[in-house]
């Protein structure tokens, strides 16, 4: 496929990112006519509405933009990287590393005396599992990053796994419990200002990576042939992955499948290149979540609202069976 479809396709991608968040700031328990929402955001007389819109939505629609939008980037990056198309954020280990810091701040109380105690400690998670992943795998290739990653992953799991089971009350195992279920709730703006320079940090490494991963499609050999750094590719997506994904899951908990959705939505209409998927996935990401934030405040099942990371699960399970049985197909 050539290039052409690239060029209808990113603004057309934008177009519907900004339709999802205006429609995210209409959306709620309480819904907005878009008059009042144009007056809360641009009118000079404080209201309720406008309360609502710029303390409350607003952030929560920029947040969820964010983490959609790194959580796609981040996994075309590693589907390239890692020439494996089942590959997402969480194979390296790191969302498990920032959930396991995230649950340490909430079981020793940290959380109940500082605001922002959680996503911090999920930060710190998230960059000692990359550190560490780093240590692992070094001089031992790709085949052996995914292996320090799953191994980290298993013992972050674990890790919160004991927690619950060692919770000191019922209280502290549903508030583990909730977190990992991924949300948006509450989130304010104070949460974007700790997340964005990581994330943006981390979403300008893993573009630099572009021409590498056009390159390693042919092969680690045939890209070092080519005067391609594969240790220097690696170790740009390790870190970005660590920035943004450990950022976006120390601030909203475990937001699945969005990192695996997203490119393979997209990689028919860039002709299946590497380095041509990171926006359009992006993009597709950031649409996928602040969907999905919407259903979460509009759907209730049993009385009960779903959690983001539940419903993304629900959408995105069905799509991993069905892709694995795809690959399946395809293979020889």
């Amino acid at each position: 496929m050539t290039g052409r479809p690239q060029r209808w396709l990113v603004p057309l991608l934008a177009m519907l990112l900004i339709a999802a968040a205006a429609m995210s700031l209409l959306a709620g328990t309480v819904w907005l006519r878009p008059g009042e929402a144009l007056a809360a955001v641009f009118g000079d007389r404080p209201s309720v509405a406008g309360l609502i819109v710029t303390e409350i939505r607003m952030p929560r629609v920029i947040l969820g933009m964010m983490i959609g939008g790194m959580l796609g980037l981040t996994g075309a990056c590693l589907q390239g990287l890692l020439r494996n198309p089942l590959a997402e954020p969480g194979l390296l280990g790191i969302s498990a590393g920032a959930s396991f810091g995230a649950v340490i701040a909430i079981y020793f109380g940290f959380a109940a005396g500082f605001t922002l105690a959680t996503p911090l400690f999920g930060l710190a998670g998230a960059f000692v599992t990359a550190a560490v992943a780093l240590i692992l795998s070094r001089g031992g290739g790709t085949l052996s990053l995914i292996l320090a990653g799953s191994a980290l992953s298993s013992i972050a799991g674990a890790g919160v796994v004991l927690a619950l089971n060692l919770a000191p009350n019922p209280y502290a195992a549903y508030e583990i419990m909730t977190w990992l279920m991924g949300s948006l709730v509450d989130r304010s703006w104070d949460h974007v200002k700790l997340t964005a320079p990581f994330m943006a940090a981390g979403g300008a490494l893993l573009f630099l990576t572009r021409r590498s991963l056009d390159a390693l499609a042919l092969g680690e050999a045939q890209a070092e042939s080519l005067g391609i750094n594969v240790a220097q590719t690696r170790l740009l997506a390790l870190l970005g992955t660590a920035l943004g994904v450990g950022a976006a899951t120390a601030v909203a908990g475990i937001v699945g499948f969005v990192g695996l959705v997203a490119p393979h939505l997209m990689r028919p209409l860039v002709g299946h290149q590497p380095g041509r998927i990171l926006l359009p996935a992006a993009l597709t990401g950031a649409i996928l979540v602040t969907l999905a934030d919407i259903a979460t405040r509009t759907i209730v099942l049993g009385g009960m609202p779903l959690n983001l990371g539940v419903f993304t699960s629900m959408i995105g399970a069905p799509f991993f069976l069905w892709l694995v049985l795809h690959v399946r197909k395809r293979t020889p």
